[in-house]
């Protein structure tokens, strides 16, 4: 005979599916209305995220310099400094090379079309010049009449690489900032928050700060294994301008997807027009090896031991941000991941039976440097 059911209990399971549906819908508001500020207030957090990103990078360098006895101001100044003659350096020793040999590449890059245009005119294809020059005329002839489209799609162009010019220059202003004045900044948070406040806050932001730079550690790190693995494909293959590709393939790779293809593509472009078609092909097959082992063995390792994260979710992670946000979510979803994810285990932490030990928690491993905040050596910085 079936039990009945109760209609206290039901009455109290309903009520406590109630309250439970009116806090998570509250709590999904809330963060629908942070999101809506975020986006309002883009363009000032953008480059303040650069910022972050490029003193975690930094500030070793910062800091060996104040633990050598420098004063906050000089230290961070030559580091800065030193950041931006690298970085010209590094954009010389591409554009130097590419330019040298540019009449060398124009004359490969017409000869590599005529290739093409004798290839697409033998079987399978058998397309005729006339139906190539066809193709071309109604190509023109489009570009023409959508004018105004170009002519937009130029001015959007102009003003997304002025306002990158604009990002850049105040994320190198934040970054002198943030290393001049960043180890000042858990002390005086812990003494303008209240309560408990004051030691929490200050013990995440540690914890968020760390996780920062294993991000950006790992990922220098893995794009320093993709520029070694296709400089030394490109160098056996003989393509020139090989240095210049490598290093293009290591900047590039702090940019997701979009910073891979473009890449990639430089390189079989390259190979084509002073190689030949053959070379190009096996330059385009080394490209998607290593693309495919970086993708799906050494990133989700590397960033998965660096940040606490699963591989899968490393990866999910990249996905779900690049749908939302294109190749800004790509960049930002794993290290966006990883903070949330430091967040959530110490509210475990915090929240979890005075009974329970450390190891029964998943807890975020140790910062590797620096002791807590207010301790006898405040150096690691965390800018707000």
């Amino acid at each position: 005979m079936s039990a009945t059911l109760s209609s206290e209990k039901t009455a109290a399971a309903l009520r406590r599916s109630a309250r439970v549906s009116a806090e998570l819908l509250l709590v999904l508001l809330m963060a629908a209305v942070a999101l809506w500020l975020l986006g309002r207030t883009w363009p000032v957090v953008w480059p303040l995220i650069v910022g972050l990103l490029l003193t975690t990078l930094t500030w070793p360098f910062a800091r060996f310099l104040r633990r050598r006895g420098w004063r906050p101001a000089p230290a961070a100044a030559l580091v800065t400094v030193a950041f931006l003659l690298v970085g010209t350096g590094i954009l010389a020793l591409i554009a130097v090379p590419v330019a040298s040999q540019s009449g060398q590449l124009a004359d490969g890059v017409v000869e590599g079309i005529g290739r093409l245009r004798e290839w697409a005119a033998g079987p399978p294809l058998n397309i005729s010049d006339a139906q190539i020059t066809g193709a071309f005329d109604a190509a023109v002839d489009r570009i023409e009449n959508s004018a105004g489209s170009v002519v937009t799609t130029a001015v959007t162009g102009v003003s997304t690489v002025f306002s990158g010019l604009i990002t850049a220059v105040l994320a190198l202003f934040l970054m002198f900032f943030f290393l001049k004045d960043g180890p000042r900044f858990l002390p005086w948070l812990s003494r303008q928050l209240p309560g408990r406040l004051a030691t929490d806050v200050p013990v995440v932001a540690e914890r968020c700060w760390d996780t920062l730079g294993s991000f950006v550690r790992s990922q220098a790190f893995v794009g320093l294994l993709d520029a070694v693995f296709i400089g030394i494909g490109l160098w056996i293959l003989d393509v020139p301008l090989v240095l210049p590709l490598a290093v293009l393939t290591f900047v590039s790779a702090f940019v997701p997807i979009v910073g891979a293809v473009f890449a990639g593509f430089v390189a079989v472009l390259i190979a084509l027009v002073s190689n030949g078609l053959t070379d190009a092909l096996i330059v385009l097959a080394i490209i998607i090896a290593v693309q495919q082992l970086e993708g799906n063995i050494f990133q989700p390792m590397i960033q998965s031991r660096g940040l606490g994260l699963h591989a899968a979710v490393v990866l999910l992670a990249v996905t779900l941000g690049g749908s939302l946000a294109g190749v800004v979510g790509s960049l930002l979803a794993v290290p966006v991941a990883a903070l949330l994810a430091v967040v959530w285990n110490y509210l475990r932490e915090q929240l979890s039976d005075p009974g329970e030990g450390p190891e029964q928690m998943d807890r975020v491993p140790e910062p590797e440097q620096g002791p807590a905040p207010g301790g006898p050596d405040t150096d690691a910085p965390v800018p707000a």
